[in-house]
């Protein structure tokens, strides 16, 4: 079961339930608007939600191993699934019909991400790889290899001139998307690390660890320019709000840094 938490119109806090999967439940993606809701579990499927209502839409079947990731395009036209067996599956949203199987990695995909266009999807995997792939033709655009572990996060950058993927061989590799180089290497974290996410205005990038820090990384430079520390559990995940406040959380806490 998947829970989600609002605030109405008159502040008040409410608490949605979203029933279906049969196993637990490992990732869930919003639409822009925040009308629907994409999860998907170790049940093999992917279930579509009305947000706003709590209203089940539909299931999709396909995936023959358990759903690791969802993602959802910045255009909503699109929405994305990541799989234990190997594959990742564009869907249309209009439809919820499957328009393309992407295959090219050779072990579970982890993490997916679109391109602030909806051009792109890019996903990580176990097989220490990152791919970008063309939404509406399904091939491969590039392949990004050199990391030494599993790749566990990808972010491209707001204005799409930077890819980052972070990997629990500790590190996070800022490359060029167009060419598929790779710029910096960005090595401090003693930990795997779960997450990265880039600041509205792509200068920065900030990274999660299981080393109970969140770093800040200079794209120009390739520095770290910022440790938060001080917490007692891993940070999992992290990101950027609107106005540039950080958002990094654990298992139990959430912390709000400005910079």
């Amino acid at each position: 079961m998947a829970a989600f938490v609002g605030i109405n119109e008159f502040n008040k806090v409410e608490l949605k339930d979203f029933g279906g999967h049969k196993d637990e439940v490992n990732c869930v993606a919003f639409s822009p608007d925040f009308e629907m809701m994409v999860t998907g579990s170790d049940d093999q499927r992917v279930r579509v939600f009305n947000a706003v209502t709590g209203k089940f839409v539909v299931k999709l079947k396909g995936h023959t191993g358990s759903i690791r990731a969802v993602a959802v395009s910045p255009n909503s036209k699109f929405f994305a699934s990541a799989s234990y067996d190997k594959t990742v599956r564009i869907w249309q949203t209009r439809n919820a019909e499957c328009i393309h199987v992407l295959e090219g990695h050779t072990k579970s995909v982890e993490c997916l991400r679109f391109s602030p266009d909806s051009t792109y999807l890019v996903s990580g995997s176990w097989d220490k790889t990152a791919i970008m792939w063309d939404v509406e033709k399904g091939y491969t655009v590039k392949i990004f290899s050199g990391h030494k572990n599993l790749v566990q996060a990808v972010a491209f950058s707001h204005n799409s001139n930077h890819l980052a993927s972070g990997s629990w061989d500790k590190t996070i590799r800022l490359w060029n998307p167009r060419n598929g180089k790779c710029l910096f290497v960005l090595t401090g974290h003693t930990g795997w690390v779960q997450a990265v996410a880039f600041s509205p205005d792509s200068l920065y990038i900030a990274s999660a660890c299981e080393d109970d820090t969140v770093r800040l990384w200079d794209c120009v430079t390739g520095e770290c320019v910022k440790v938060l520390e001080g917490r007692t559990e891993s940070v999992q995940h992290c990101g950027f709000g609107p106005r540039g406040a950080l958002v990094a959380s654990g298992a139990a806490k959430v912390t709000l840094a400005f910079f």
